[in-house]
């Protein structure tokens, strides 16, 4: 089953731009438009998606031997025993997940794409800087990376200094 499409395009507005904002936009756009069939004929491969900082458990029918990540940044795997793998998404991205048995032969050759949160967040955008919040039932700030610095590091601070205090006792 193919995954759905990427969101539509919006139509820009360039109503009270001068000529050359409006040409600038068009052009990015444009450029948009372009990444966003490469994108989408990705979204089309993919059979695993796994979200920033969750894990996601896979089964396999064979038992594996060898994992391999096309790159390690964006997702973690761990075996747990010979048929459940563990992915575990670190950074945005793409890449690929290949299980070989003990012969050397794939067992699994997937497409991997790690995304956001997207079940109850809400990004706040000021111009160019972004901060996330985790909302259920009540909005609070969230560590996620693309956040501006000054928020990430604010959050990151306060959750070092809370899990500190909580090994200390």
């Amino acid at each position: 089953m193919a995954s759905p499409a990427l969101s539509t395009f919006k139509k820009i507005a360039l109503v009270g731009f001068s000529t050359t904002a409006a040409f600038v936009m068009l052009m990015a756009s444009s450029a948009f438009a372009a990444d966003a069939t490469v994108n989408q004929d990705v979204e089309e491969r993919v059979s695993l998606k796994v979200t920033i900082d969750r894990a996601k458990v896979i089964r396999i029918a064979k038992t594996a031997d060898t994992i391999i990540i096309g790159n390690p940044a964006i997702v973690d795997a761990t075996i747990q025993d010979g048929k459940t793998i563990v992915l575990t998404g670190r950074a945005f991205g793409v890449t690929n997940l290949i299980v070989l048995d003990q012969d050397g032969e794939p067992i699994v050759d997937e497409l991997i794409v790690v995304e956001g949160p997207k079940h109850k967040t809400v990004r706040i955008y000021r111009q160019a800087q972004r901060e996330t919040m985790a909302c259920d039932p009540v909005c609070e700030p969230t560590l996620t990376l693309g956040d501006n610095q000054t928020s990430f590091e604010s959050i990151s601070s306060q959750m070092s200094t809370r899990n500190n205090a909580a090994n200390s006792k």
